[in-house]
């Protein structure tokens, strides 16, 4: 598993494993952008390549406040790897960067309160949950609201 700076040849992959009914689910039409994923300066993406295929993207955002200084990470995976260790592995890596590289102490992960599989991985890297988010998130289809877990990791937590 590498996580890679995405690249302009990875995004008809990418667009096509958003558009799979396991990610959409909980994604939806996220690369609604023409420039998606080159979209968000608020954001570090890096392409996520199992056995040398494009398998996922997984971002990171900073908080730089001083006092509140932290980052945040979201993923997706092709339901190809789910179940495979390729989300923990990906999380993991990029959370030892965060702190080892990045200086975090505190990073923090908000999966939908549902995503049961999603909050196992965040678990198994070490992230705690340490608050439900009520109607935090809209519904991928933009009708309704679903609840998010808020999960945190410190730094001498990560797994």
């Amino acid at each position: 598993m590498l996580l890679v700076p995405v690249a302009a040849e990875h995004v008809p992959e990418l667009r096509r494993i958003l558009h799979t009914p396991e990610v959409h689910h909980r994604w939806g039409d996220e690369d609604t952008a023409p420039d998606w994923p080159f979209d968000d300066p608020d954001s570090t993406r890096y392409t996520v390549v199992v056995e040398g295929a494009v398998r996922g993207l997984i971002q990171y955002g900073e908080e730089n406040e001083p006092a509140y200084r932290h980052a945040s990470i979201d993923i997706f995976l092709d339901p190809a790897v789910h179940g495979r260790g390729a989300g923990r592995d990906a999380v993991r890596t990029l959370a030892r960067h965060l702190v080892r590289k990045r200086g975090h102490h505190r990073l923090v992960i908000d999966p939908a309160a549902d995503n049961e599989a999603a909050i196992r991985c965040y678990a198994a890297v070490g992230f705690r949950p340490v608050g439900r988010m009520r109607r935090y998130e809209r519904d991928a289809d933009g009708r309704g609201w679903h609840d998010g877990l808020l999960m945190d990791l410190l730094a001498e937590e990560l797994v």
